[in-house]
Formats: C-alpha cells, structure tokens, sequence
C-alpha cells in the first residue's frame, strides 16, 4: 500500500489508473503476471480467469497496444492462424508506469505552480 496524503492506494489501483484498465483488463493483466513464462491462447484465458472470450480479445488486443503483451502469431495447418501472448518483461511494464506516474507528479507540480 501507497499512503499518499489523505487516502492509501493498494499497486494494483496505481496500475490500473495509470494504464486506464478496466476490471476485465486487470484479471487478464493477473493472470500473466501469474503465468509470466507461458504463452496463452485468448480462449484458454477466458476460460480461467472466467470472462467471456471477447472481453478477454478486447484485453489482450488494448495490453498488446500498450506494450504489456507481446503477441506472437500460429499459423494454422489448414490455413488461417491464430494469436497467443506473453507477457513482457516485469522490468519494461514498471519502467512504462514510472514514466506515466513521473507525468502526473510534473502536471501536480506544474498545478501547484499556477496556483
């Protein structure tokens, strides 16, 4: 827990406020962090984290934009293909929050300035 001034912030609230993640993203988002080694397909997820599968493919798909997942892509033996993710190393997804939370303590500074 983070206690800052008048109210504590549990990481898992920072994370989520500073990568705009919904509930659904955030399960998605702890289910790699448990899985850290394994690549996933979306339906497996779904599955285990118990969304249904397009909230899950909008999890992945809005986590791999934001450079939290890495996708990789199976081609499929009768054509076609299908996705399966990985999360990105632990080290780059705290340095990416870092850089969003040093942004928001520079726009408090540049506030308190104005004020």
């Amino acid at each position: 827990m983070i206690d800052f001034a008048c109210k504590e912030f549990k990481i898992k609230d920072v994370i989520k406020c500073a990568l705009n993640l919904t509930r659904a993203d955030m399960k998605v988002l702890e289910y790699f962090f448990e899985e850290p080694d394994n690549w996933s397909k979306t339906e497996q997820i779904a599955i285990l984290v118990e969304l249904d599968l397009s909230t899950v493919q909008r999890s992945v798909k809005k986590l791999h934009e934001k450079g939290i997942l890495t996708r990789s892509q199976n081609n499929l033996d009768g054509g076609g293909y299908s996705f399966i993710y990985k999360i990105n190393n632990k080290k780059e997804i705290k340095e990416l929050i870092m850089g969003i939370v040093s942004k928001w303590a520079a726009k408090v500074e540049q506030e308190l300035e104005e004020w």
